[in-house]
């Protein structure tokens, strides 16, 4: 049961040579969703290896360029490779308009349907559910309407321990009960509590992205837990100012966040043009947040199932 982050691009709104605007592929249970859709985002997909038919949903944060401008030639492409299935995408309004008028002048005839649905930013909502994840909007504090995204597996289903089948001589009909989470009676009587019997196969994993935006105390509560935090940390610890009126964060405010969270691990980016090299910035989250890494594009973080 996969769970991972594959990074496509980490700058900021100024283009550079060596770093993609912002983009992200998750992997849960090997069905993709892409998480923000900077330029270039479709030849990312492809040198990272994941076919970009492969897409389930996307959800975009917010509507400035370097958050969507890959998107209208992503959804051209996938109708060139026959993609039939609706593709959901999940955005702040007025991204219909932006959408109809895309599909007006450049796509009048996909073989497939662009399913807009709009996220409320001031809302901390259940976007899209299925039978093993949601996925739920953070509001975020940025110039523009602005939310992030939380990954959360459901809880899985309860296993029953093959030994105790066998030892106790469960029926089809007790494994069944087991299952649900009830008790077992034995032929003898004796009623076994559930937990001697089964056990969770894993424990739910959590993954949350929060783009551009000033620190928020609330939004760290809300990903209370989660085994992987993505926050943008634009500037270094001495822009704060700077971070606050164009409403982005420094390293120190993405390691608070973090701190906050109760998150397992910290993954830095969106760095601004000003930094060529992003491990000053690493360095800085680091010192207060010691596992912090950097959003190295084609690097991969996996989430490994523990019980």
């Amino acid at each position: 049961m996969s769970f991972s982050v594959t990074i496509l691009g980490c700058a900021s709104a100024k283009p550079t040579a060596n770093r993609h605007p912002s983009a992200q592929a998750v992997n849960i249970h090997e069905q993709y969703y892409l998480v923000d859709a900077g330029e270039g985002v479709q030849q990312q997909l492809i040198r990272a290896g994941i076919n970009p038919l492969k897409l389930r949903a996307v959800f975009l944060s917010h509507l400035h360029g370097d958050h969507l401008y890959g998107l209208f030639p992503l959804l051209s492409t996938l109708g060139l490779y026959g993609r039939c299935t609706p593709l959901p995408v999940y955005a702040p309004a007025p991204f219909g308009e932006m959408l109809a008028a895309h599909l007006r002048f450049l796509d009048r005839e996909l073989p497939y349907t662009v399913e807009w649905h709009e996220v409320d930013t001031t809302q901390h909502a259940l976007l899209m559910e299925n039978r093993t994840l949601e996925v739920w909007s953070i509001p975020l504090r940025h110039r523009v309407p602005c939310a992030g995204v939380l990954f959360r597996e459901k809880e899985p289903p309860l296993n029953v321990d093959k030994f105790k089948i066998t030892k106790y001589g469960l029926s089809i009909a007790q494994i069944a009960a087991a299952k649900r989470g009830e008790a077992v009676t034995l032929a003898n009587g004796e009623t076994l509590p559930n937990e001697e019997l089964t056990y969770r196969p894993y424990r739910p994993r959590a993954y949350a992205y929060l783009s551009d935006t000033n620190f928020s105390a609330r939004a760290a509560e809300l990903c209370r837990g989660v085994d992987l935090m993505y926050h943008e940390a634009t500037y270094a610890a001495a822009e704060q100012r700077s971070a606050r009126e164009r409403g982005h964060s420094t390293t120190a405010d993405a390691a608070k966040a973090a701190l906050k969270a109760g998150a397992g691990r910290l993954v830095i980016g969106h760095y601004s043009s000003r930094y060529k090299d992003e491990q000053v910035l690493v360095d800085e989250a680091r010192a207060l947040f010691p596992e912090t890494y950097p959003a190295t594009e084609g690097h991969t973080f996996t989430i490994e199932k523990q019980r």
